[in-house]
């Protein structure tokens, strides 16, 4: 008997061990070659994620977007563009790397034939035919920003979107370019969106400080030896010494050289994304890895804009005047953080010189007067201190390094504007608001990534990575609001149930009672 305690598997039955034998069965090759009849609605799981999404919104909204790209009555039959946008949905809802990659998995995979409106012997398309089909017909369209945006507003009918609250941050999608293949060129100063506003506000204050306005910028740059202007500058091989170069990819000239830290070093696209405290995706922009989110502010905010929201949130790369004037001159509360002096470890920061806002200069530790000078290019009052009085001043370590004693402190002429953004950072309960950031937009960042492949693009060009977001994000709305509304479904049929539980109850004891 103690030998049969050594056998596998041991189940328990009627608390008594038995032991169960098994027969080696031999028939992995017989249903190889069997011919069955079968539906392919059967083959997909109730609960699978791509039943759940088809359920959730009416793809036939695509004929209308890609109707005038076809021509209606002449040509050859074209394949479905239903189907020709459900391929790369299905690739960046499950994050495979490539097109080629995501049509083995089509032919394999029974859920995606059934999403797709294949059966089991229809042939796959070429992993080429998105690719023909985008370069033909659909390059240099909104097509995908239209398709996000039909997708949001199926969100918002269902009341789950609430604009009131807009988290806004980027993202780095690392680019399809070797970081050791690239050639310098001439850097061109990207143009402010606020140029014009700030050139008024300067000439403004200039003249309100008896200075006389500014001579218009030279931005001349000297051509090369040989060259004819400033685009041959850009091409040639030598650039002369003294003019201002930036590493550009000869595989991707549209990326910008993106560095963070000291590892991360890489050819970019910097992705601006903005959100609402419950992690849906409002709107999106793309633009170079090596643009700051305050110039490239403007694109994403001028779509946010029209969801009226009543505060916006960034964090401290958008804290900049112009961005806290724009926002509070629309009438929307910018709730920015707490940003620290970018000042040398053991010197006076800036609040440690008050600002006399009635004479109009700014008062050292020493209480000495730092008198107004000029109002720069930049849109910066200059308040500068007598060196001949600084030399003899025992604070001076601590104060300026200048060669003439001479401390120099600024303003920007739109101050006012980051005072009351700072206000509002000190509103009651506006730090838990700020804290929201990382459950909303950093998540989404991070759910893209790891879950969409979004780290990285096999993509060359700004248009294309435009459409690997618009999708990307598509596919994740998407995939939150199937999961909801099966939820929805579920506690609204616990509820019938429960009603029809009460109501049998009560006509049970209504007969008993009769009885």
């Amino acid at each position: 008997g103690g030998g049969l305690l050594l056998l596998e598997p041991l189940f328990w039955y009627n608390d008594v061990r038995r032991a169960v034998f098994f027969m080696m069965t031999k028939n992995a090759d017989k249903k190889r070659e069997q011919m069955l009849m079968f539906c392919m609605d059967d083959m997909v799981p109730q609960n699978h994620m791509l039943r759940l999404i088809d359920k959730a919104i009416d793809w036939n909204f695509i004929y209308d977007l890609v109707e005038e790209k076809y021509c209606p009555d002449n040509g050859r039959p074209s394949m479905d563009p239903v189907m020709l946008i459900k391929i790369p949905f299905i690739q960046y809802l499950y994050g495979i790397k490539s097109m080629r990659q995501t049509m083995k998995e089509i032919e394999v995979n029974v859920a995606y034939r059934w999403f797709l409106g294949l059966d089991m012997m229809d042939p796959v398309p070429h992993f080429s035919t998105f690719g023909k089909n985008y370069t033909r017909r659909f390059k240099d369209t909104n097509l995908f920003e239209q398709i996000f945006s039909r997708i949001l507003e199926e969100c918002m009918k269902y009341k789950l979107v609430d604009t009131d609250q807009i988290f806004v941050d980027s993202t780095h999608v690392k680019a399809c370019a070797n970081s050791k293949k690239m050639r310098k060129r001439v850097a061109h100063e990207q143009a402010l969106w606020y140029e014009d506003e700030l050139k008024k506000e300067i000439e403004q204050d200039r003249l309100v400080h008896g200075k006389k306005p500014l001579k218009d910028k030279n931005d001349y740059q000297p051509p090369a030896s040989g060259g004819n202007g400033s685009e041959n500058l850009e091409a040639s091989e030598e650039i002369p010494s003294g003019v201002k170069t930036q590493k550009s990819s000869i595989t991707d000239p549209e990326s910008g050289w993106f560095r963070k830290g000291e590892h991360k070093h890489v050819f970019a696209y910097a992705v601006e994304t903005a959100c609402d405290q419950h992690g849906w995706i409002l709107g999106y922009s793309v633009h170079p890895g090596n643009e700051h989110d305050s110039r490239t502010f403007k694109a994403l905010y001028e779509k946010v804009k029209a969801f009226d929201p009543s505060m916006i949130i960034a964090d401290a790369g958008y804290r900049t005047p112009a961005i806290a004037r724009r926002l509070l001159l629309d009438g929307i509360e910018p709730l920015f953080p707490y940003k620290r002096p970018m000042t040398k470890e053991g010197y006076f920061r800036k609040h440690d010189y008050v600002y006399d806002e009635y004479y109009d200069c700014y008062i050292c530790p020493e209480n000495q007067v730092l008198s107004y000078s000029t109002t720069n290019r930049d849109g910066y009052r200059e308040y500068k201190s007598r060196g001949y009085i600084c030399c003899n001043c025992p604070q001076k370590s601590k104060c300026t390094e200048s060669k003439d004693h001479v401390k120099l402190v600024t303003q920007h002429v739109w101050e006012r504007y980051i005072e009351k953004a700072e206000d509002i950072r000190h509103t009651l309960g506006n730090k838990e608001i700020y804290q929201k950031r990382k459950e909303t937009i950093e998540r989404i960042f991070g759910t893209a990534k790891e879950h969409h492949g979004f780290r990285y693009t096999q993509y060359i060009g700004k248009a294309r990575i435009e459409m690997k977001a618009g999708l990307t994000f598509a596919c994740m709305n998407l995939k939150k609001l199937a999961k909801i509304l099966v939820m929805r479904n579920r506690k609204l049929l616990s509820f019938i149930y429960r009603i029809e539980f009460l109501l049998n109850k009560i006509n049970a004891r209504e007969k008993w009672c009769l009885a």
